[in-house]
């Protein structure tokens, strides 16, 4: 399932470049994606969404190439997107909203009906398939987010921060479900937070002002913090001497 990001470049103001020719692929698994403030992951996410489109370069995903229209809804269909904001649709329900976005990716009304309600037990809201969205709690409201990516059977789900604001409780059972999901979709999560890199992700990309600054197996990212440092402060040792260039 490898994400295809060849020489890509894109600004939001002319002469402003966020991405200047950047190349990367992304396996299947779950992939974290770390950086600074500006240096770029939400400007990827969103490209790889197709929610973006490249000014240079081409982003594929199983030969399909989200700058050729012909292919765009084809792509659309096994790519899930989870922006940093999850809203609930006025009026809806949770199986409501979940079957919606299936609506949006092009499946049949019948068909996001039936696939609504597997989505949303896969994200343990299947008791609450009744209730108004707009009653879910913060945490509650990520999961429908997920389920929407779910609807569809997305191979691949691009998640961004989708664990600001979460207290420990609820980024505890985030890490669960993105556990049990692996099996089904290969995940890549914008992050700030690197407490739980070891428990929940396979490898690590970590962007610098557009560029890759490092690429790897979360082994190989995590040996990169000093020896003396805690097993509970490694991922954020090595992250610091990758952006200081200590390392």
């Amino acid at each position: 399932m490898p994400v295809h990001v060849t020489d890509c470049s894109f600004g939001y103001r002319r002469g402003v470049r966020i991405l200047d020719g950047l190349s990367l692929s992304l396996d299947a698994g779950c992939s974290v994606l770390l950086g600074p403030n500006g240096a770029g992951k939400s400007t990827l996410l969103g490209l790889v969404a197709s929610a973006l489109r490249p000014e240079a370069g081409h982003i594929e995903l199983d030969g399909l190439d989200t700058r050729n229209k012909k292919d765009l809804r084809a792509y659309r269909r096994k790519v899930g997107w989870l922006p940093q904001q999850v809203r609930p649709v006025p009026g809806l329900r949770v199986r409501e909203q979940a079957a919606y976005a299936g609506w949006l990716k092009g499946m049949s009304r019948s068909e996001a009906w039936e696939r609504s309600q597997q989505a949303i037990e896969k994200v343990g809201l299947g008791p609450l398939s009744d209730r108004r969205s707009a009653e879910l709690s913060g945490g509650q409201l990520r999961r429908l987010g997920i389920a929407q990516t779910l609807v569809h059977d997305a191979q691949l789900v691009l998640m961004d921060e989708p664990t600001a604001g979460l207290d420990p409780v609820q980024r505890g059972v985030f890490r669960e479900l993105i556990g049990e999901l692996k099996s089904f979709s290969s995940f890549v999560v914008s992050t700030h937070q690197t407490e739980d890199l070891a428990e929940i992700y396979d490898s690590v990309v970590l962007l610098d002002r557009g560029r890759v600054r490092h690429q790897g197996p979360i082994d190989s990212f995590l040996a990169l913090a000093p020896e003396d440092v805690s097993s509970e402060r490694r991922a954020e040792a090595a992250y610091a001497g990758i952006v200081t260039g200590e390392v």
